[in-house]
């Protein structure tokens, strides 16, 4: 295979675990490409799968997986602590051998195309696949959520202007396929390593805080009179916010890292890690959320390993323990690190 593509839908169900396994059923099989991982989150409702393969079979898969999600998901009674817009969330295309950005592109705005004309939903594209500058970022397009997506479809109030109000494809009207479905969100970016830092505390008091002081457009300030300013955050190429996990009885910093090499996850870590210490709390470990690439891994690896350390598999385990990605769930590499399961899943 000269050619891998992966892609990474983000699912809104992450409880029930009969209509996440019929939404990954469809893809499974289909020749030329492999599921990689499926990472359902009960606190978020979200699951995370990760499809690697030659482009057009990643493709097809990606439309098989949004149709089947739109008929098992309905948006009118979701609720989970991530942001989101609709049943299948974000949907980006990621370039990863003998493919450019141009070609992810192409692939994101077809089946853009596609899912808008044959499922009938609103659908938005985002990334470098956008067909303007302000559909760029994700967060523009979500801004309001599901829950905003009435009055933006009905021409009602909304923060969004003319340029991100409306989907790129499928219907532009509030209707009843819109209505359960909400909106779905197709692109093309680099590889994002989604990140959370595991804090102490219940309530994500602490959480919310380093959230807002880490991720690179940091905090908007409010003077009573009206007047507003921001300012930047810690982080460059960093999106967070802090979140509650009912689940496990802490909350976490949970980060888009939008650009590993100018902040790799042990500098993510480390930041969180300090400021949580200045209140008196905790870091115990972090998550990585879908897989990672090898890089990452043995940049962090570096850092926490011992001085002349070089072997691959021990710069790994040093970033594993460094960052205690165990600490909620076993962090199993082979499985995790994208370069390692594509060689088990597609021989590569």
């Amino acid at each position: 295979m000269e050619a891998i593509v992966e892609c990474v839908p983000n699912i809104s169900e992450g409880r029930d675990a009969g209509k996440i396994e019929r939404i990954i059923e469809v893809v499974i099989g289909i020749e030329g490409c492999a599921v990689l991982g499926v990472e359902p989150d009960r606190d978020y409702n979200r699951t995370v799968i990760t499809i690697a393969g030659a482009p057009e079979a990643v493709k097809e898969a990606a439309f098989l997986l949004i149709r089947k999600a739109t008929e098992e998901i309905d948006m009118t009674a979701h609720e989970g602590e991530h942001p989101r817009l609709g049943a299948v969330d974000v949907c980006p295309f990621v370039p990863l051998k003998g493919v450019s950005m141009d070609d992810c592109v192409i692939l994101a705005r077809s089946l853009a195309r596609r899912v808008g004309d044959e499922c009938s939903v609103p659908t938005f594209l985002y990334g470098a696949a956008a067909l303007n500058d302000e559909k760029n970022l994700l967060s523009t397009i979500r801004k309001g959520q599901y829950e905003g997506l009435e009055a933006r479809l009905s021409g009602g109030e909304t923060s969004h202007s003319e340029n991100t109000r409306f989907p790129d494809f499928g219907p532009t009207e509030w209707n009843e396929n819109a209505k359960r479905s909400g909106g779905i969100t197709i692109g093309a970016r680099d590889i994002l390593v989604a990140y959370n830092v595991n804090i102490d505390e219940p309530d994500a008091i602490v959480s919310k805080k380093i959230g807002s002081l880490v991720r690179s457009t940091g905090r908007l300030i409010k003077q009573d009179d009206g007047r507003k300013m921001r300012i930047s955050g810690i982080l460059p190429m960093v999106q967070g916010m802090g979140v509650s996990l009912e689940a496990h009885g802490i909350s976490q910093v949970s980060m888009n890292l939008r650009d590993v090499v100018q902040c790799p996850m042990h500098v993510a870590f480390e930041a969180c890690k300090s400021i949580a210490s200045d209140h008196g709390i905790e870091t115990p470990g972090s998550e990585l959320v879908g897989l990672v690439p090898l890089e990452a891994m043995l940049e962090s690896g570096r850092w926490y390993a011992e001085e002349g350390v070089t072997d691959e598999k021990m710069l790994v385990k040093a970033a594993i323990n460094g960052l205690g990605l165990s600490q909620l769930e076993l962090f199993t590499p082979e499985k995790r690190i994208i370069e390692w399961a594509l060689l088990e899943a597609v021989g590569q």
